[in-house]
């Protein structure tokens, strides 16, 4: 036993930590002991904070890791540790700092710690040029929020944080205010800040003049979500467009040969970045969460709907006369103007200036114009004047559909001028839909297709707009189509289209009176002894279509009688809404009252028609009907691509030793002649004769014959 050492309980920290955790009372002045020499150590370190220290982040580990077995005499720990980062964060050695913020965290998962006044320490270490530390501290705050709202929400803590936070956006280190923004972003995409005060805060940085928080700012907004969430220092990076993108950018410009290898160089890049591109995925939420904090604490005065659309609409001018003093890459000014018009559109704001500004993009040969024409789309709404519109759409038409450009110049043009008068109508005029439309008949069938739509639009829309040959054979729906005058509102006290649902009760009504006959029909006839089968006719065609003659029948001010009465006195289940959708479709198949029949026994479909959203897609602007024209070199590299695996059609040169090297005579075969003009056998090389030629010309003949008789 003498040659044994004993248990260095002193120095051997691990041990004394486990023992300690098991029994702290009998250990309690082991602990002390520590305690003191740790103060010693603060002490000396006070004088030199620069410099390591190994003891000290040892036992400030160690202190961390029993503080909740004695926490009468730990009630200054952390305090301590949260004065030495605050006042020497800067000067603090990379590894001690971090030691100190472990143990801080550490102390926070043991709830001996305020989780505000931490956070707000770790929000101002942000500021340290130590990429570890930041992320470190990114993934603590996010997990701390995460669990003090993991039962309910502590409105105090977010309350507190949320100030804060307001102010770190406007921090003058760049790399603090852009983590700050990352990590309401997260909080708000897991559901845990998902109020109108987080929404509000980062408007904020939608002002900010650091291009880092500005991007994020308007990604968040516009629904993009990051590939991978990059550190702090990293290049905010746009997002990858996709092969078509570069195609129709392509495409719509014109074609020299400068662009051409600036899309196979785009097309090369594409492919490598492909594995990481990831689809966008849209959360508009956000964007009718913006107003004003001083909406929650002043419910009298900011409460209306009118000073909320106010306040997005200051929002939005602000936004316009950033965007047009803007210094910033291109890409960043694209993304601002997309913001401005889904809050224009989605709103309803006034915001006359935006439209003149996005007049001067609209050339087919402006980089990302489909984006752009996209843009105008998004921002037109009824509540605009059709004049400010009726610029728009000259523009449009007089820079992209004419005969000399391209068709899919012009079939760009007509889908965007076709998206902005489904939104605004009064936009259009007659004399420019009357020229639109005699594009039915041109040669390229996408210009010819986008025509079409454009006519079918209005047919649904205003029919008599168009000539009586354009117009098609009246139904229902076409009757009854107008177009609102500017600012007019069609508000209707009941469901249109609700008068079938009392068509159909009252059959019911009828078909239960005869139920009591049918079955004593059917009793009787069970007593055959035949027992041949009867033909029941039954079809839901039929009756789809006795309801619509029936209601066909009634006159108009009845109809809106039955549908108040059936929209005030009872409750509508998902059936009931169903059968008014069937209604309401099937009014654009029948036919009008006088006109023969349009269509019989179709099937109507209810989830084809779709309701025109909120937002567009870029495949509305740029959507072609018919594959664009390969040139020659894509048809002879696709020709080609599919000749590869025709190795079985050649050849095989078979060896007795497949490793064996080749031989000299197939050596020189793949010698420069100019190498072999002087070697023997090219000199030797005799050539015949003209009497040789015509012997073996003549034997060649005669063994063909001898071929042919036989």
């Amino acid at each position: 036993m003498s040659g044994r050492q004993g248990n260095k309980l002193p120095s051997n920290l691990p041990q004394l930590q486990n023992l300690v955790k098991r029994d702290p009372a009998s250990y309690t002045e082991e602990f002390l002991q520590q305690y003191h020499h740790y103060q010693s150590h603060l002490e000396i370190f006070s004088f030199q904070p620069d410099k390591p220290s190994r003891e000290l982040a040892e036992l400030v580990m160690f202190l961390a890791q029993v503080a909740h077995c004695y926490p009468e005499h730990m009630l200054n720990f952390p305090q301590q540790l949260k004065d030495l980062l605050s006042y020497h964060h800067t000067v603090l050695d990379a590894d001690l700092r971090m030691t100190f913020c472990k143990a801080l965290i550490l102390l926070r998962n043991k709830n001996l710690i305020n989780p505000t006044s931490l956070l707000e320490l770790f929000f101002q270490l942000l500021r340290c040029h130590d990429k570890l530390l930041r992320k470190t501290l990114y993934t603590h705050i996010v997990t701390d929020i995460k669990n003090v709202n993991a039962k309910h929400k502590n409105n105090k803590v977010n309350t507190t944080l949320q100030n804060f936070m307001y102010t770190m956006l406007r921090d003058s280190n760049p790399t603090a205010a852009k983590i700050s923004l990352d990590v309401m972003i997260e909080l708000y995409r897991r559901n845990i800040w998902n109020d109108a005060k987080t929404v509000n805060v980062i408007t904020t940085a939608c002002f900010s003049k650091v291009t880092k928080v500005l991007v994020a700012s308007l990604k968040f907004f516009l629904g993009k979500d990051e590939d991978e969430k990059q550190d702090s220092d990293s290049e905010s990076e746009d997002d990858v467009p996709t092969a078509r993108d570069l195609v129709m950018r392509y495409a719509t410009n014109k074609k020299t040969t400068k662009r051409k290898k600036k899309l196979e160089k785009a097309m090369k890049v594409l492919k490598k970045q492909k594995k990481k591109s990831k689809p966008e995925v849209f959360n508009f939420s956000a964007i009718h969460l913006i107003h004003d904090p001083q909406v929650e604490f002043c419910p009298v005065l900011f409460g209306s709907t009118t000073n909320l659309l106010l306040l997005v609409l200051d929002f939005a001018e602000k936004l316009l006369k950033q965007l047009e003093n803007c210094k910033e890459r291109f890409e960043v000014k694209m993304m601002l103007m997309d913001l401005i018009s889904r809050l224009v559109g989605i709103h309803e704001l006034f915001l006359f200036n935006f439209y003149p500004f996005i007049q001067r993009f609209l050339q087919p040969h402006q980089r990302e114009v489909t984006k752009i024409l996209l843009f105008a789309a998004q921002a037109s709404h009824q509540l605009v004047p059709p004049e400010i519109i009726q610029s728009v759409l000259m523009t449009i038409a007089n820079n992209f559909v004419t005969d000399k450009n391209s068709g899919e110049v012009m079939t760009v043009g007509i889908n965007a001028i076709k998206e902005i008068t489904a939104r605004c109508p009064l936009a259009m005029t007659e004399d420019l839909l009357q020229d639109l439309v005699q594009y039915k008949t041109h040669k390229n069938k996408n210009v010819m297709m986008s025509a079409r739509t454009l006519i079918h639009l209005f047919r649904s829309l205003n029919p008599e707009m168009l000539q009586k040959k354009f117009r098609g054979k009246p139904t229902e729906a076409s009757v009854e189509a107008r177009i609102h005058e500017y600012g007019e509102l069609d508000a209707k006290d009941y469901i249109p289209g609700a008068e079938v649902l009392d068509v159909e009760s009252q059959k019911e009504k009828g078909g239960n009176q005869e139920e009591d006959g049918w079955e004593s029909a059917s009793l009787s006839e069970e007593d055959n002894e035949d027992g041949e089968w009867i033909d029941v006719h039954h079809s839901s065609d039929e009756e789809q279509q006795q309801v619509a003659e029936k209601i066909k029948s009634m006159p108009v001010e009845e109809r809106k009688a039955k549908a108040a009465a059936v929209s005030t006195s009872r409750l509508l289940t998902q059936e009931d809404f169903h059968k008014i959708r069937l209604a309401q479709l099937s009014k654009e198949l029948n036919s009008a009252p006088g006109k023969g029949a349009k269509r019989k026994n179709i099937e109507i479909d209810d989830e084809e028609e779709e309701g025109r959203g909120e937002l567009l897609s870029l495949r509305d602007i740029e959507h072609l009907h018919k594959k664009p024209k390969s040139d020659k070199e894509t048809r002879l590299a696709t020709a080609m691509a599919g000749k590869t695996d025709r190795k079985e059609f050649v050849k095989k040169k078979t060896r007795i030793n497949p490793f064996a090297s080749s031989s000299n005579k197939e050596k020189q075969k793949n010698k420069n002649f100019m190498m072999m003009r002087y070697s023997h056998s090219v000199r030797t090389k005799n050539k015949r004769s003209f009497r040789e030629k015509q012997l073996a010309l003549r034997d060649a003949l005669l063994k063909k014959r001898k071929r042919l008789l036989k």
